[in-house]
């Protein structure tokens, strides 16, 4: 078993978590298999070796047939007798259903609660009405449940993490201004320790409601790269955003020393 090491000095993402693992050398043939134990289609996987700051890493995307992503919860009532829009309980029961290791189903729904419980104490509503659009919802399940097929694929049993680090200053969402860190993320450090530091000199998201929710759920602990383990290998899973610096996760794989 292994231990892997989040250096996060540019926040985290799901497609940045995922592009790291698979950085680590991960078949991605294998990953795909695995991932299609979901029982859900209208998707694409890119996995991509590109140099970013002549660095080479890899860059994971889910591709959806249907529309554009649509990152994140809507809780826009109007929309809740439509049918394009699948609810925390649905998407819970597609995990469910899945052929998926009951670990990695496990794991994946405390996230999708973790989440669904910050949003709905940001947007004041019950957490039975936190939806996401079909389109945001599909693309998030792929996102969440492949972190832990990474994981799983990597034989990883502990996670540690340095300091994260998040932008600072405003977005612009669809529903008005938003402030970095964005609600739904500050709200996941209630009850817990996870340390964030703040670049004054990025003034964008660096840190997603979905990468907070891994972290959450899988850190262990917060601390400087144990001495007491040997670096076996390195990643580098590049993020989708401009961010002016070098916008990737680097993960370090540990093990005892002999």
């Amino acid at each position: 078993m292994h231990t892997l090491y989040l250096d996060a000095f540019s926040g985290i993402s799901g497609d940045m978590f995922i592009g790291a693992l698979l950085d680590l050398g991960i078949d991605f043939e294998e990953f795909k298999r695995e991932l299609a134990k979901i029982n859900v289609s209208g998707y694409d996987l890119e996995n991509e070796k590109i140099s970013k700051s002549s660095i080479f890493g890899t860059s994971f995307d889910v591709h959806m047939h249907h529309g554009e992503k649509d990152h994140g919860f809507v809780e826009n009532h109007a929309h809740h007798h439509n049918h394009d829009v699948r609810h925390l309980a649905d998407i819970l029961k597609i995990i469910d259903d899945s052929d998926l290791k009951d670990a990695i189903k496990e794991q994946a729904s405390d996230v999708f609660t973790e989440i669904a419980k910050a949003e709905a104490v940001v947007h004041h509503v019950e957490i039975s009405e936190i939806h996401f659009h079909e389109v945001g919802a599909l693309d998030s399940i792929v996102d969440i449940v492949g972190c832990f097929v990474a994981l799983d694929l990597l034989n990883v049993d502990k996670v540690i993490s340095s300091t994260l680090t998040d932008g600072s200053g405003f977005i612009d969402v669809a529903h008005g201004r938003m402030p970095v860190p964005v609600p739904a993320v500050m709200q996941m450090r209630v009850g817990s320790q996870i340390p964030i530091k703040q670049d004054a000199s990025i003034h964008t998201e660096l840190i997603t409601p979905t990468g907070m929710g891994i972290v959450k759920n899988i850190v262990s602990e917060f601390r400087e790269i144990p001495s007491e383990l040997t670096v076996e290998k390195i990643g580098y899973g590049f993020g989708k955003r401009e961010t002016g610096g070098f916008n990737a996760l680097r993960v370090l794989l540990l093990e005892k020393k002999n």
